[in-house]
């Protein structure tokens, strides 16, 4: 089978099969359903690349503009799968998809150097570093905790702004964020059964879904600290972060008006954080911004 696309295709479906074994073998070192490891987006691809180079190696002349969008079209049968059998959700697919191409890419580009070269003795070397890398981070521990921090000035009292920070009205203003407005829940409402410590509080979502909440610091017009009791597990935001804490801390500025800080602590399952960190601090300070902006409107308008 010599024909450039048969071998296209043939390289395409074996390499993504491949990629699903791999992905399958490290569910069985898997602590937590939802750990999503490094090798699993950096490696794996790096292997569909060289598998596609290998069945392309007898095709001349293939431009790296070429390689480029093999890698696109790899990225999106990867990103099916993943949808089929993993059931994530299209903002994670979204998120990942960056991620996949630049490595299916690099493995293109390096599995086109290493089959020109015919040099078998060095192509086994790399795929057994490889494949070597692949084991130990698979069986590796990994355990990953952040906080977020952001503050923002309200021209109203403490006194004013606490009303608003232990429960607030529902969010009517909408979504500025891009990845609420392609489809990501946001906060909405926040209720909570008291004002005391130890009071059960519930922040809702804009797709019905509530992360359960408890009151572990009240300190009145100073500090309102609570932590997550459970949430949602649901493909869009939850399964591979688990939201651990939050806090309000209200500073007096002197002249009738406050600083509010929200503070959020998680914790992430998906790996390498170096990428998907970026991810978690973008998302977890758009929450912040669309429930502070929301009291520093119901605070201002009182």
């Amino acid at each position: 089978m010599n024909d450039p696309l048969q071998q296209k295709i043939k390289g395409f479906a074996v390499a993504n099969i491949f990629a699903v074994a791999l992905v399958a073998v490290t569910s069985l070192f898997k602590p937590y359903s939802g750990l999503l490891v490094f090798s699993e987006f950096i490696i794996v691809p790096i292997f569909i690349g060289i598998i596609v180079a290998y069945f392309l190696r007898n095709v001349p002349a293939i431009s790296t503009r070429k390689l480029v969008s093999y890698s696109v079209y790899n990225t999106l049968i990867a990103i099916a799968l993943s949808a089929v059998f993993l059931h994530e959700g299209a903002i994670c697919l979204v998120i990942v998809s960056p991620l996949l191409i630049v490595f299916i890419f690099l493995g293109m580009l390096g599995g086109r150097g290493m089959f020109h070269r015919d040099n078998d003795t060095l192509n086994i070397s790399i795929v057994g570093l490889l494949m070597l890398i692949f084991i130990v981070d698979s069986v590796s521990k990994h355990d990953y905790t952040n906080m977020v921090a952001d503050k923002m000035v309200i021209k109203a009292p403490v006194s004013e702004v606490w009303k608003h920070v232990v429960a607030y009205k529902r969010i009517t203003a909408p979504d500025k964020y891009w990845l609420f407005q392609i489809g990501m829940p946001s906060p909405v409402e926040s209720t909570a059964e008291g004002y005391y410590l130890g009071a059960k509080r519930k922040c809702i979502f804009s797709n019905g879904y509530v992360f359960d909440e408890k009151i572990t610091t009240y300190d009145e017009n100073k500090n309102l600290t609570f932590d997550i009791t459970n949430q949602p597990r649901d493909p869009e935001i939850m399964g591979h972060i688990d939201i651990l804490r939050g806090q309000f801390l209200l500073h007096d500025n002197g002249d009738n008006t406050t600083t509010l800080i929200g503070n959020s602590w998680y914790k992430l399952y998906v790996f390498p954080t170096w990428y998907y960190d970026i991810w978690a601090k973008s998302i977890t300070r758009n929450v912040h911004l669309r429930v502070m902006g929301h009291i520093k409107e119901l605070s201002e308008n009182k």
